[in-house]
């Protein structure tokens, strides 16, 4: 018997806040970190759920018997510099450096318009690139630039000056506790992108998804795959356009083909591969 998943209002009890300023500590501490408060964070959340209030107090002292949400926030700013593998937004620009020329062409007319959700910074490749009209958004902004919103609840465009040509999702949809909100953040991004007329070449990028999880998402994971991942998305109306695997990184830019919504098929949370080794990484459709 599947056990039910735990749904939160709010992403507010997922991904924590960043703040500024991290001390040096070494990646493999920064890595057993960040995987060890992730853990606690998504039992927290699940407990909270749950209306579990002892349990979730418990938790709560274990995280921050660890050093607490400061100590998680080194660690994440730590693996968002260069020598740590630093802004993925460079991928996405490498990725678009064909259609550059034709990109720069329709700066010159109407701004290309990127939401990054999740954003830690205002100075990453795509904002340096002035290629874009960037809107930032984060659970919990600590610079100025990036606005303190829950994706989740931002309002839906009224028409079209209100969407986006391209949406980042780079490291955020991991940090939704359960399954069932990350199908539902996925859904959501199809009400923010905007169909429309496009010069040759942008219209084989544009409007587009890009979504950056940890590797292990999909290579390890008991219940996700590549194959499942590219099928999710094909449900919704994505195509595949790029995509990129490195040791701790799965990157993917997907197409959006149509602006009505597809009715999406049910994916559940099945197991794809055994073994006690793997992660519990999923995405359900409902």
């Amino acid at each position: 018997m599947v056990k039910k998943e735990t749904r939160l209002k709010s992403l507010s009890q997922g991904r924590p806040k960043i703040v500024q300023s991290p001390r040096a500590i070494s990646s493999k501490a920064t890595r057993t970190l960040i995987r060890s408060h992730h853990t606690l964070e998504k039992q927290k959340a699940a407990a909270i759920a749950k209306g579990d209030e002892v349990k979730a107090a418990s938790i709560a002292r274990l995280i921050e018997a660890q050093g607490g949400i400061k100590s998680y926030q080194r660690a994440s700013l730590l693996g968002q510099t260069s020598e740590r593998g630093g802004d993925s937004s460079k991928i996405l620009l490498e990725w678009l450096e064909p259609v550059l020329p034709a990109l720069k062409e329709q700066a010159k007319k109407t701004r290309i318009r990127m939401l990054e959700v999740g954003a830690l910074s205002t100075t990453n490749a795509c904002s340096r690139s002035k290629l874009f009209e960037m809107e930032r958004i984060d659970l919990n902004s600590q610079e100025a630039g990036i606005k303190q919103q829950d994706f989740m609840e931002r309002p839906s465009p009224e028409d079209q000056k209100d969407k986006f040509d391209i949406i980042s999702l780079s490291l955020v949809l991991n940090y939704v506790p359960d399954a069932t909100g990350k199908g539902d953040m996925l859904i959501r991004t199809l009400k923010f992108l905007k169909i429309q007329e496009r010069p040759k070449g942008l219209a084989e990028c544009l409007p587009s998804l890009f979504l950056v999880l940890p590797a292990p998402c999909v290579m390890n994971s008991r219940y996700m795959d590549e194959t499942k991942l590219e099928a999710i998305m094909k449900s919704l109306g994505y195509a595949l356009v790029k995509k990129k695997l490195s040791n701790k990184l799965a990157y993917s830019l997907w197409r959006m083909e149509s602006d009505v919504v597809k009715k999406t098929a049910t994916f559940k949370k099945a197991e794809i591969r055994s073994g006690k080794d793997r992660n519990n990484f999923s995405i359900v459709l409902r």
